[in-house]
């Protein structure tokens, strides 16, 4: 089925009820199906369905009504972190080889191609409207989120529209989301968990309210804004919601009408969940678990008279009509789902990543409980998370022996209190390397949640018997800094 199958027929039923909100500014179904429909036609005009369309714009408003629109031609989205470092926008746009780009204002500096770009700014009126593709094959793309390579590039995610469909109408249905619900929208759209805060959120006639940037800095704010705007669902990172249940304030100002929290992207260290769990008590709480291929297999509903501190919480059982395994002999979650992903797109071509039975590999060692639940135990590769974002160390490392200071490098996961984990960076210098400037280099070049927390000179790295860099070890060596 069409990703807006359901959101079309929430525009058509209920077009008087709130659906988008951003500061002052509100729309109703109607209004963004109309605002949907005007730029709708000026892509027409452009592209052709089955094109490839980026956007260079902030969380809100503007952004999703660029999403539907570009949907509604047929085409993919490819959502751009405007905040990423200009040579990372221009490898994914060029990776990708978008047929457009929707922004605001004049072409950016680091877009090579002029002609590509849109401002949605500045459309002229258009007297007709375009209406939705009337037929679009569930197998056609619907999206392609940009993640960590680690080939030492990022690599795209392409997801269709029978992907993000099964995972929308999967939440809407299991959270029992309704017209009635207020859903807080904090995640990018380059993160998968804005599938749920947009599509599951609109197909069930709900409304989008969009956090103000910055309050994800100051956990007392954000949890005023969550009380102000009587948020009912909120789907957010652990790391976040650590911070609120150290600082949120929470138990002078409780949040009477959030009914439900869904949390993903990483580890939720059981004792600051315990904590949140008594602060809101009459809260319920999901554990969310699926890389961005599968979004989202298992899921838990957390049961509070399960927490014990020293006991990670389970992922649950299968979401989402997936078939799970375990490989006997690594321990390794196989997916076979609906959500998977249709392949990684890759120098303007999709990549196949499933196996001939169409299984998906998550490089994630689980194992099963005595309740028949799955369990996570960390990852067969080196994959990082940090606050929910997934980050390859390969790809760091690519950059770092790329500057001519540097003779070896290796990077490695260390603990963070406030993300889960933080990328450091051990580094041997070539004879007058200086660290200034590789820091500046890597600064400019990687996103801020990719960026080492620590830089480490040494003399040499430490190594297995077989001559290979023990990460054991330097982790060891560098968590002790």
């Amino acid at each position: 089925m069409p990703l807006l199958t359901a959101f079309d027929r929430q525009c058509r039923n209920t077009p008087d009820r709130p659906a988008l909100t951003e500061a002052e500014r509100r729309l109703n179904y109607r209004e963004v199906m109309e605002s949907t429909e005007r730029l709708a036609a000026h892509l027409a005009a452009r592209i052709e369905p089955g094109a490839r369309v980026a956007l260079a714009l902030d969380r809100g408003i503007d952004a999703v009504i660029a999403i539907l629109s570009v949907l509604h031609c047929g085409a993919c989205y490819i959502p751009l972190d405007i905040k990423n470092p200009a040579s990372r926008l221009r490898f994914i746009v060029n990776d990708a080889g978008v047929h457009g780009i929707i922004g605001k204002g004049s072409c950016p500096d680091w877009l090579d191609t002029p002609t590509l770009w849109l401002d949605i700014e500045q459309l002229p009126d258009i007297a007709t409207p375009i209406k939705p593709q009337s037929v679009i094959d569930p197998e056609a793309l619907a999206a392609i989120l940009y993640t960590s390579g680690s080939t030492g590039t990022p690599k795209g995610v392409a997801l269709s529209h029978r992907a993000m469909h099964n995972f929308a109408d999967w939440a809407a249905n299991t959270f029992k989301l309704n017209a009635d619900d207020r859903i807080a929208s904090l995640a990018p759209f380059h993160f998968d968990l804005s599938v749920f805060d947009l599509f599951s959120s609109l197909s069930a006639g709900a409304c989008v309210y969009f956090a103000p940037a910055g309050l994800t800095l100051s956990p007392s704010r954000l949890t005023d804004w969550l009380r102000e705007q009587r948020i009912t669902v909120f789907y957010t990172v652990p790391s976040l919601l650590g911070f609120i249940a150290l600082k949120g304030g929470l138990t002078d100002h409780p949040l009477p009408d959030l009914n439900a929290i869904l949390f993903a992207g990483e580890v939720f260290p059981t004792p600051q969940l315990k904590r949140l769990c008594e602060l809101l008590p009459d809260t319920d709480f999901y554990n969310l678990y699926g890389p961005t291929e599968t979004n989202v297999c298992c899921y838990w509903p957390v049961d509070r008279k399960r927490l014990a501190n020293e006991q990670p919480i389970p992922i649950g059982h299968p979401a989402c009509g997936s078939e799970l395994k375990i490989d006997t002999e690594t321990c390794e979650l196989l997916v076979k789902s609906a959500n998977n992903l249709s392949g990684y797109w890759q120098q303007g071509r999709l990549i196949d990543a499933l196996s001939d039975d169409s299984y998906y590999r998550t490089g994630d060692k689980v194992s099963l409980n005595e309740r028949g639940e799955y369990c996570y135990h960390g990852r067969l590769d080196r994959m990082l998370k940090c606050s929910g974002y997934r980050v390859e160390p390969a790809e760091i490392e690519a950059l770092l022996m790329q500057c001519p200071e540097v003779a070896h490098c290796a990077v490695v996961g260390i603990e963070d209190s406030a993300s889960g984990q933080r990328p450091a960076a051990a580094l041997v210098l070539r004879p007058g390397g200086q660290l200034n400037a590789i820091v500046k280099t890597v600064k400019q070049a990687l996103p801020a949640y990719m960026q080492p927390c620590r830089f480490s000179v040494m003399d040499t790295l430490p190594l297995l018997d077989n001559g290979k860099t023990d990460y054991q070890i330097l982790q060891r060596q560098l968590e002790r800094y």
